[in-house]
């Protein structure tokens, strides 16, 4: 249930509306009633953190047999009810396509006589072929222009915030961009090393830290696609912050990130994560 909780936490901390919930494995599971008190236990987590545990769908399958299955209605039949679950209580995401063009890189490929490529999946804005652009983050800003925008082996003329895509970038090489920088719209976001933020740091039960952590904190930050290494900084007359804590604290990273006021970031430490804040201030 650790990582459960966590889940559960890190969307509601992120702002996911609703949820559907897929009891997965339940070919392993002999006793129907063991299954019940799974579901009733995850129902009362949801509504701890402010979802509507009551009226959240639960669908029970076998993920995996489904896979190997997929023309045999007695394993698919999981997928099928999930898929409606889906359209019939989750509402059709808004898309911030009026903001100022925005795309975190997730992978960097080199087509041959064509050019470099960075894939990721459009945050906000509208990209169309021609436009001007810029790579910000963990170094020099670049600028480029995006020569051609393509989705699932199809060429667009533009891309949307909510889509995967893949990005033509003209006189850029593969080895000047990398994940965990972002493309975006010139002089409209700019690399941070340092920002104030409201955090919220797990407890033992929520899969977070046993202790306390101080002044002078070192763990990983997460934003987007990246992460980099950061210090924490606690204000004037607060000498620790306990798990289960929220806390107003100061950052100072190793590495220039993209970010701006409202960006939301994760904190792990040992391979898991012990916290989520939101941006208040950047630092200049």
């Amino acid at each position: 249930m650790p990582q459960t909780r966590e889940h559960i936490l890190l969307a509601r901390q992120v702002g996911v509306p609703e949820l559907v919930v897929f009891l997965n494995k339940c070919d392993l599971v002999d006793d129907p009633e063991l299954l019940d008190l799974v579901e009733l236990e995850t129902r009362d987590l949801l509504t701890k953190y402010g979802f509507d545990g009551e009226k959240v769908p639960f669908v029970r399958g076998n993920a995996r047999g489904a896979l190997d299955h997929p023309t045999d209605p007695l394993f698919s039949r999981c997928i099928g009810e999930l898929m409606e679950a889906l359209d019939r209580y989750i509402p059709e995401p808004k898309r911030d396509i009026d903001k100022p063009f925005l795309m975190p890189i997730e992978g960097v490929h080199t087509i041959d006589g064509r050019g470099t490529v960075a894939t990721g999946k459009i945050e906000q804005g509208v990209i169309t072929v021609g436009q001007k652009v810029e790579i910000v983050g963990l170094g020099d800003i670049l600028e480029s222009v995006c020569t051609s925008v393509e989705a699932f082996k199809q060429t667009l003329d533009q891309g949307e915030a909510g889509q995967n895509v893949g990005l033509l970038l003209r006189g850029i090489k593969s080895d000047q961009i990398r994940r965990g920088q972002v493309i975006a719209a010139p002089r409209t976001i700019r690399p941070r090393l340092k920002f104030k933020s409201e955090v919220y740091v797990l407890s033992k039960d929520e899969g977070g830290r046993h202790t306390p952590f101080f002044d002078g904190y070192k763990p990983q930050f997460f934003f987007r696609t990246t992460n980099v290494t950061g210090e924490v900084k606690l204000p004037v007359g607060i000498d620790m912050v306990m798990p289960g804590d929220n806390a107003a604290v100061a950052v100072s990273l190793d590495k220039p990130v993209a970010l701006d006021i409202g960006s939301h970031f994760a904190i792990r430490e040992g391979g898991k994560t012990v916290g989520s804040g939101v941006i208040t201030e950047v630092v200049e």
